[in-house]
């Protein structure tokens, strides 16, 4: 059985592909904008929030817990979202990163 693309990149390369793919559809980026403005939201809060149906809205919650960028804890019949704030700092590490080799370096 052959090798996968991603087993020819660093686990910290592949670990950051998939926290982008997370953030890379318009409504999983109002979600995070979103859950920003509030300490804690119910599902349904995010749903009245976004022009999507709720299946919608909890299939890109899904993808979001998935890859780690955001937190839930079950509160009787609702679920409870937040930031992921460890995975918020792997972004921030990553782009403070490339921000400082930009600095040092000209085109």
């Amino acid at each position: 059985m052959g090798a996968s693309k991603s087993d020819f990149f660093s686990n910290k390369q592949n670990e950051l592909a998939s926290l982008f793919k997370a953030l890379s559809h318009p409504a999983r980026v109002a979600i995070i904008e979103y859950l920003l403005t509030v300490d804690t939201c119910i599902c349904g809060d995010i749903v009245n929030e976004l022009p999507l149906a709720q299946p919608t809205v909890s299939q890109h919650l899904k993808e979001l817990k998935n890859a780690g960028v955001i937190k839930g804890s079950i509160d009787g019949t609702a679920i409870c979202y937040c930031i992921n704030t460890e995975t918020l700092q792997k972004f921030e590490n990553y782009f403070s990163a490339i921000s400082l080799k930009l600095k040092s370096k000209c085109c």
